[in-house]
């Protein structure tokens, strides 16, 4: 297939684009490098697929038109199929930047969507958040929530987008799947997120900040069960002739919460951890947990790798990475080393 891939310089998408490319699909990446993290961290992520032939970069902002238009005609001919990844991240950078998080995450995705129109694409995988679910959800949370009271503004614009997409379906036809993604993590994780930055602080020997009493939870995603449920979303959609709309959980299906989490950051790096307990923030979910049954029996979901070993797995990457710096300060390094699983 030629997949037209948003945000393919970030986490997720870089370890998608390589999947696609692996296996023969010709893939044209459309980034703007956001500032929300260094531009270095993103080039490194497109390091090896620079070199591919079936891989092509676009350089663009969702929020300009024109530059989706020159995305779409670098793919040299038709697109079969778009996945829609770029978005402004994060609940709580979200709180000080609603407007801008509205015209990224909303009008940026209703113009992939007029692009995808006038281009004759009708078929789309939408990358939306657990954070979707709110004050009402029932945990486990399961596709046929309501949804109705979201608790940020990242997380009310990720539903507006599903919301968009079910009117773009509606009133267009067009073939539309909404992945929720549950907390994802692995090799090149964002910075900003908690298992990259506490890795960091407590492996520095530097204090992190935990709020609220440790208690809150998460449903924490290994990278390669979350590409393994995109992929399978792609290829169920790509081989339909009618259009749909789905809205699919991809998670771990299991929880774990704040304080253990960090203990098993802190016993991979044979470290104790240094804690500063702060209050709960706004906008937060103190519970996360997703029921997969549905992408389970329409996609073949089925995470496979348990959250001790994708921290055994994640702190060893991060050593890998940074393991000069560590030595450079005289702090000690994991003697463990870091390989890459198998592609799957």
């Amino acid at each position: 297939m030629k997949i037209l891939l948003t945000g393919a310089a970030g986490f997720i998408g870089s370890h998608l684009a390589e999947r696609l490319c692996a296996r023969g699909d010709d893939v044209v990446g459309f980034d703007n490098f956001d500032a929300f993290y260094p531009r270095v961290v993103k080039e490194r992520n497109l390091a090896g697929l620079r070199a591919r032939p079936n891989f092509a970069l676009v350089e663009g902002d969702l929020t300009a038109p024109g530059d989706l238009e020159r995305a779409f005609t670098a793919a040299g001919g038709k697109v079969d199929l778009v996945v829609h990844l770029a978005a402004l991240a994060g609940v709580r950078p979200s709180l000080a930047q609603p407007v801008r998080y509205a015209d990224v995450n909303v009008t940026g995705t209703v113009n992939v969507f007029d692009a995808c129109r006038k281009r004759d694409v009708g078929k789309v995988v939408f990358a939306s958040s657990s954070s979707v679910y709110g004050a009402d959800s029932v945990v486990p949370f399961r596709e046929d929530d309501r949804c109705a009271r979201p608790l940020s503004p990242y997380a009310a614009t990720k539903r507006a987008g599903e919301m968009m997409a079910h009117a773009e379906h509606h009133v267009h036809g067009t073939g539309i799947t909404c992945l929720r993604f549950f907390t994802v993590y692995g090799p090149r994780q964002r910075p900003d997120l908690a298992i990259h930055k506490f890795t960091r602080s407590i492996a520095m020997g530097k204090q992190i900040e935990l709020f609220g009493d440790g208690s809150t939870s998460r449903d924490y995603t290994w990278i390669d069960d979350i590409i393994d449920g995109v992929v399978a979303s792609v290829d169920q959609v790509a081989r339909e002739s009618r259009g749909h709309f789905r809205v699919y959980n991809l998670g771990g299906s299991k929880t774990t919460t704040l304080r253990g989490l960090v203990d098993m950051i802190a016993a991979a790096l044979g470290k104790t951890p240094l804690v500063a307990w702060k209050a709960e923030q706004p906008g937060d979910m103190k519970h996360t947990h997703a029921d997969v049954s549905l992408a389970g029996r329409e996609l073949g979901y089925a995470p496979k790798v348990e959250i001790s070993q994708g921290i055994e797995r994640f702190v060893r990457w991060w050593c890998s990475e940074h393991g000069p710096e560590l030595k450079a300060l005289g702090l000690k390094v994991p003697t463990l080393p870091y390989h890459a699983p198998e592609p799957r």
